[in-house]
């Protein structure tokens, strides 16, 4: 098994996800670039946003990805997500029907009936995938979609870089990161059920550039990936 230790060219202090992202929330929305993961989900084009009436918004901090699918049509969008000061964030920005704290893995959610299932920028913090497509699987309608868009194994392994923040006192933390390869993330989805219906890799390209000059460098690295599945029915 591949190991984000074995690439890791930072050697942050690590903390765990809630304790992360629960002292990142002052500045997440400040620090988290649209380009790694709203600009890829704009590109996709099996989902047509406005049809899906019900979404699942797993890992949803801040109600990012919900007020994006909200504004192309989404009509309810019900979060879960790990972190409390995250949920308090989402509950003021107001796009979730409900918002629970839980588990990605068991979200408490009600089976089957849910046209999209959504997860961004949460796979690599989860040791194994198999759990969040189970469940995943679970909670979607017959030929509901499941979306999942990350950071690219290929960018973790040639950046060396975990997800990270850095604190109100100036230090460089880490949350845990785990490395998953293009492959784990299908052999994982086909084998609780889902049918690969869409997949796209964005590179890191000018607007990048723009961004973070430094990673000039990383030129051409595919930087996201996003998968969509269809649930067979």
């Amino acid at each position: 098994m591949v190991q984000f230790a074995d690439f890791d060219s930072r050697h942050y202090p690590t903390v765990d996800v809630r304790t992360g992202y629960g002292q990142w929330v002052a500045n997440y929305e400040d620090t988290v670039e649209d380009l790694m993961d709203l600009a890829v989900l704009g590109d996709l084009t099996v989902p047509h946003w406005v049809e899906l009436a019900r979404a699942a918004d797993l890992g949803c901090g801040t109600g990012r990805t919900g007020g994006w699918l909200r504004a192309r049509g989404v009509a309810a969008v019900d979060g879960v997500d790990l972190t409390p000061e995250m949920l308090d964030r989402a509950r003021l920005r107001g796009a979730h029907r409900v918002l629970l704290e839980g588990d990605l893995a068991d979200t408490g959610l009600p089976g089957g009936e849910y046209d999209l299932v959504i997860s961004s920028l949460v796979d690599e913090h989860l040791p194994e995938l198999a759990p969040l497509y189970r469940e995943a699987y679970r909670l979607a309608a017959p030929g509901g979609l499941c979306v999942l868009v990350g950071l690219h194994p290929q960018f973790i392994m040639t950046a060396g870089m975990p997800t990270h923040f850095t604190t109100a006192e100036g230090t460089d933390l880490a949350i845990d990161t785990h490395l998953h390869l293009v492959s784990d993330h299908l052999t994982a989805a086909l084998g609780e059920g889902w049918q690969l219906a869409e997949m796209r890799e964005a590179v890191v390209d000018e607007r990048w550039t723009a961004l973070k000059p430094k990673w000039v460098k990383h030129l051409g690295v595919p930087v996201s990936a996003a998968y969509v599945y269809r649930k067979q029915g």
